[in-house]
């Protein structure tokens, strides 16, 4: 696959989710009530119950906000927003004086996430629709970058972490949560459209990962969680969840 077909993949699959505002369709995913879903993954009860309940759909593979110190007045940007559950929570951190802003390259996603905002009256809010790999966003533009599951859909990460670098001011954190390979998937599953919508294809080594964040430039970088996600028993392969946390 190309990249322009992996992102119109990604795209579409999320799209169909916005609208039918179903979770995805691994079994390591469905199956339990969106809440109970997200608590497994790392969100507290207290967590969900401070936030609208339409923004809440047990996506991703770990909670970046629970380990990343915010402060008030701070800026911090989500990649791979979605509905925004990420973005109502660092909103609730950051406070009115701060401001917390969320990216999706699915317009589905983010028509949506702007109105649940507009809906609850959040006033330090803003989500934009654009890419990861070339955000619209002025050079030192956030004090803090998080991300739950996303970067792994990007066909180009290097630059993914090229721009996040760019977009944080000097001193700046960044948390990410993603999925990690033990070691390197076959060509089958790289090519699988399925599996690149799923978080599984677009997977690397662990160990590449971790350079391709170290090459963009960050300091201090630090794997804070790490825990088995999904084996691929037919494959011989096994997925991580992991949580890095990196300074520039």
């Amino acid at each position: 696959m190309t990249e322009k077909e992996m992102k119109e993949i990604v795209k579409k699959r999320y799209s169909e989710i916005a609208e039918t505002q179903s979770c995805c369709s691994t079994t390591s995913c469905c199956g339990t009530d969106y809440e109970e879903r997200s608590q497994d993954i790392g969100y507290s009860r207290e967590d969900l119950e401070q936030i609208p309940k339409e923004a809440i759909r047990g996506l991703g593979c770990g909670n970046p906000l629970g380990i990343l110190n915010l402060e008030k007045g701070d800026s911090v940007l989500d990649l791979g927003s979605g509905l925004g559950i990420d973005v109502f929570l660092a909103a609730e951190k950051v406070g009115e004086e701060g401001r917390a802003v969320g990216i999706d390259t699915t317009e589905e996603m983010v028509n949506k996430a702007r109105k649940i905002a507009k809906k609850h009256g959040y006033e330090n809010v803003r989500f934009e629709h654009g890419e990861m790999e070339d955000m619209p966003f002025p050079d030192g533009s956030f004090d803090a970058v998080i991300s739950n599951c996303v970067i792994n859909l990007s066909p180009d990460k290097s630059s993914t972490y090229e721009e996040i670098y760019r977009i944080l001011k000097p001193g700046g954190s960044m948390l990410i949560s993603d999925i990690v390979s033990k070691e390197e998937l076959p060509e089958e599953i790289k090519d699988d459209p399925e599996a690149w919508s799923e978080c599984i294809g677009g997977a690397i080594e662990k160990e590449k990962y971790l350079d391709m964040i170290k090459d963009a430039g960050f300091e201090k970088i630090d794997v804070i969680s790490q825990r088995s996600y999904e084996t691929l028993e037919e494959h011989n392969a096994e997925l991580l969840s992991i949580e890095i946390r990196a300074f520039k």
